[in-house]
């Protein structure tokens, strides 16, 4: 590859996209009565979500062409396999891409965490958009690459967090624009989970480390694992309880920060922070096992005339006391406040329906003073159709790499700081924690051969 030429052509493009405009390779045509060829990473599970979402649809110009499905476990992937009888079926998404690049227009990434980042740089070099399943990817180099690869590349990028397609996140941006809370200094949020049992997205082994089952004859293993270390097979791992093993997921925050996190971080433009700190955390056996409660806290700089702010991230079942001036008699099971200095406003665990916490005896007549929307609207909790017509009309959606990729990276460093019990002083440009030289081993975790992907771009 000729590093000279491509590394001009993506300055080029970020230049563009600074500037507001956008162009694509024009694979389809600019009429939304076009159809998507798209790919499906990860079939089960969270992909069912997603592919469901452009298929078998009752408006006929959303229904798009699903023609390749990829997924390493056949028994998790049977409905999706069903569902859609004529789409090629693989296990190796570099063997789909091998044989069907031509044929793909935009591919879904919906794996477990830990493999998001080379599946979406694999279709990414190969000139396809992508959509990728929260939290986006795994570690801090990941996300950078993708936010870069996304320019470098020209395709339209999104997180699947429905959170950000909603009415509710734009009133709340609204809400702080338009002055109402004031100076917001503190951001509280707090989550029910993780909860632990065979049924829930968390469980927990009877040892650690968990001792080596045969493998089952519909999964492969090793491509699972994909570029994380070899281990040997245990169900506690595959295929839903993988998140409470930092290796391979990001632990209950890391994956509802995309959700819960999403609102504070865009109103307030946050950005990254100074330091992340664990101010409690219940013990754990193993320190690449999530805890059961946990209290996390962020501190942000002053950004232009916006005020520093501290967040907390409360999980496990923890909450914060109840303040006076919330007019709140109890709390939700999971919820996020922002504290201004005029007025504080309240989402649940997701940003669809912000509150501003007055007395609840005056919030019907005071919803009638707030102001008119100011932001565009989307497809609400749609973020897949929200991609499928910025393809289709050549502009980005709002969750795109260059603004999820910060928000996650915000969500990583408070996971690093909770795995590993401590204070992390974040030096951002650099990617370094400054007071802990020894954890930037996790801010580019090690691959295994095969699966190194980005290198190009740095």
């Amino acid at each position: 590859m000729n590093m000279k030429k491509t590394r001009r052509d993506f300055i080029k493009s970020a230049g563009a996209l600074t500037a507001g405009a956008f162009f694509i390779p024009n694979l389809i045509g600019s009429s939304p009565a076009n159809k998507l060829n798209i790919a499906v990473i990860g079939v089960g599970g969270q992909g069912a979500a997603n592919w469901g979402r452009v298929i078998n649809q009752k408006d006929p110009a959303w229904n798009e062409n699903v023609v390749a499905l990829c997924d390493v476990d056949d028994n998790r992937a049977a409905s999706g396999f069903k569902a859609m009888p004529n789409a090629k079926r693989f296990k190796d998404f570099r063997v789909m891409f091998d044989q069907m690049h031509r044929e793909i227009d935009a591919v879904m990434v919906c794996t477990p965490d830990h493999t998001h980042f080379p599946a979406a740089m694999a279709a990414m070099q190969l000139g396809k958009h992508v959509i990728v399943e929260k939290p986006l990817a795994h570690n801090v180099w990941q996300l950078r690459t993708l936010q870069k690869a996304a320019k470098y590349y020209k395709v339209v990028s999104q997180l699947a967090n429905q959170g950000h397609a909603t009415n509710g996140i734009r009133q709340v941006k609204e809400w702080y624009d338009a002055g109402i809370l004031g100076n917001v200094t503190e951001v509280i949020a707090w989550f029910d989970g993780p909860a632990f049992g065979k049924n829930q997205y968390f469980d927990k082994p009877e040892s650690f480390p968990p001792p080596e089952q045969p493998v089952p004859e519909y999964l492969d293993w090793d491509l699972w694992l994909g570029p994380a270390a070899f281990r040997p097979y245990n169900s506690i791992y595959a295929p839903k309880t993988w998140r409470g093993w930092f290796d391979f997921g990001l632990g209950e925050m890391g994956d509802w920060c995309c959700h819960t996190l999403d609102a504070p971080y865009w109103s307030l433009d946050l950005g990254l922070p100074l330091v992340a700190e664990t101010e409690f955390k219940t013990p754990v056996p193993d320190n690449g096992f999530v805890s059961d409660k946990a209290i996390i806290r962020w501190d942000f700089p002053a950004r232009g005339n916006k005020v520093p702010v501290t967040m907390r991230w409360y999980e496990g079942g923890l909450k914060p006391d109840i303040r006076p001036e919330w007019n709140l008699e109890s709390l939700p099971g999971s919820g996020m406040i922002m504290v201004g200095d005029k007025q504080c406003l309240m989402t649940g665990g997701r940003p669809n329906n912000p509150k501003i916490l007055v007395p609840a005896k005056d919030w019907p007549e005071y919803q009638k003073s707030l102001p008119e929307p100011t932001i565009p609207r989307t497809f609400e909790e749609n973020p897949q159709r929200e991609w499928v017509d910025a393809i289709k009309n050549n502009k980005l959606p709002g969750s795109n790499f260059d603004y999820s990729a910060g928000m996650v990276e915000m969500a990583v460093i408070g996971v690093l700081a909770q795995r590993f019990d401590t204070r992390i002083e974040y030096d951002a440009v650099n990617m370094k924690v400054r007071n802990h030289p020894e954890l930037d081993a996790y801010i580019k975790e090690p691959v295994r051969k095969g699966w190194e992907y980005g290198e190009n771009l740095w």
